[in-house]
This record gives structure tokens, C-alpha cells and sequence, in this order.
């Protein structure tokens, strides 16, 4: 019980900041959250952070869904297909710490060659490239958002998080989907995440400030910012479960 009470109270703040992040900025959610609940409870992960990303971008899509880029959203899940079959097999044969240090190595490589061009150019090719990394990732670790965010950086605020509430909304049911195939979608985890829907509501309603706050042209910088954070974060945390 002591171990529940833990998981809800952290994770749900986790959630809850993840959900401010994610409402203002187009994605977040996961990168906030799911190093927190790896931390707290690694057998429940990635199940539980999907529960919160198949609900998440439904809020935002009943404000901004006008504004969803939907060619570019099917190169996105076209690529996302086979990425996330090869993301639940990495969920069977390769370790949570493996995973994660994975992610945070591709996440600081993708941030440094786009902090360092003037733009990333935005077609078929590299949309349908970031699905495929994206479903592998957010199939495997619950954090699937840099890859389409980077390649969206220079949309404007509402269309970055338009786009990115569908893809992520698909990309959750595709993932949840697969990790049921493959075994690894317990129904403690499915529970948590059920539980967890209650503080990433709150944490969505009180972002509307700051997503003003964003839309001033500071939507990129944001971006950035928040996609290393996380970066780092799950170097931390694999740093410190493996003292």
C-alpha cells in the first residue's frame, strides 16, 4: 500500500508538472513523468505513462484540432508503424536502464544538431524519419515526443501542439495496442494510469498562461529546453538506480 501511496503522490506531481509542460509547449507529459515512474515502479512502465498519453492530447485537440497539420500527421504515423513493432521488442529483450540511457543519448544528439542549424527542414522524408524514432521510443519508454518536436520546432505554437496532440493520441493507442501483444500491459498498470488521469487533468487546466506566455514567439526555445531537461533527467535517474 505504502509502495501505491508513493507512485500516486510522486508520480501524480510528475504528472501533474508533465501536464503544465505538455499543455503549453505541444509535448512533455512523458519526458516529465515517465524517469519519475521508472524510479518509483519500473513494472509498470511504459503501460501506466500511455494511459496518460492516450488521454492528454484529447484536451488539447478539443481547443486547437482546427489547427493539426494532417499531411504531415500521416507521414508521421506511416513511419510510426514499424518504429513502434520494433519498440515493444526492445520492451521484451532489452532492460529499462538500457532503454533509457538509449533515449537520453538521442534526445541530447538530436537537441545539439538543431540548436546549432537556422532550421530543420520539414517533408515527408524527416516527418515520416521522427515517427519511426518516435514509435520506437515511445513504444519502449513512454517518451516519444523530441523526435516529432524537433522536426516541428519552427511551427507556430498552435499547430506544434495541434499536430502533436494527434500523433501522440494514435501513437498511445498503437503502443498500448502492441505492449498488450507482447505481455506488457499488466492491469496495475493500466490502473495507475487511470489514476494518474486526475492530477495530468488538473496540471492541463492551470497551463493556459503559459501557453499564452509561448505563443510570443518563444514556443522553439521552449521546445529545446524541455526536450534536453528530459535528456539529462534519465541520465540521472539511471545514474542513480545503478549506484
Amino acid at each position: 500500500m505504502a509502495d501505491t501511496a508513493l507512485v500516486l503522490i510522486i508520480g501524480g506531481l510528475s504528472v501533474f508538472v508533465g501536464a503544465i509542460v505538455q499543455g503549453a509547449v505541444g509535448f512533455g507529459v512523458g519526458l516529465v513523468s515517465a524517469p519519475v515512474l521508472t524510479m518509483l515502479a519500473p513494472d509498470l512502465m511504459p503501460g501506466a505513462i500511455q494511459v496518460v498519453n492516450v488521454t492528454l492530447p484529447l484536451f488539447t485537440l478539443a481547443a486547437e484540432w482546427r489547427m493539426v497539420d494532417w499531411r504531415g500527421l500521416g507521414f508521421g504515423v506511416l513511419g510510426r508503424l514499424p518504429g513502434g513493432v520494433l519498440g515493444a521488442v526492445i520492451v521484451v529483450y532489452v532492460s529499462v536502464s538500457v532503454r533509457g540511457l538509449f533515449v537520453a543519448a538521442m534526445v541530447l544528439l538530436a537537441v545539439a544538431l538543431t540548436a546549432r542549424a537556422l532550421s530543420v527542414p520539414r517533408n515527408g522524408v524527416t516527418v515520416a524519419s521522427a515517427g519511426f524514432v518516435s514509435g520506437i521510443t515511445g513504444t519502449a519508454t513512454g517518451i516519444g515526443g523530441p523526435p516529432m518536436a524537433l522536426v516541428y520546432q519552427h511551427a507556430k505554437g498552435p499547430q506544434i501542439r495541434a499536430t502533436l496532440a494527434m500523433y501522440f493520441f494514435l501513437s498511445a493507442v498503437l503502443s498500448m495496442i502492441m505492449l498488450a501483444v507482447v505481455g506488457e500491459l499488466p492491469a496495475r498498470a493500466l490502473m495507475t494510469g487511470a489514476a494518474l488521469v486526475v492530477p495530468m487533468v488538473l496540471g492541463f487546466l492551470v497551463s493556459g498562461p503559459l501557453r499564452r506566455y509561448l505563443d510570443g514567439g518563444r514556443v522553439r526555445t521552449a521546445v529545446l529546453a524541455v526536450a534536453a531537461a528530459s535528456a539529462l533527467g534519465l541520465i540521472v535517474q539511471n545514474l542513480i538506480m545503478h549506484r
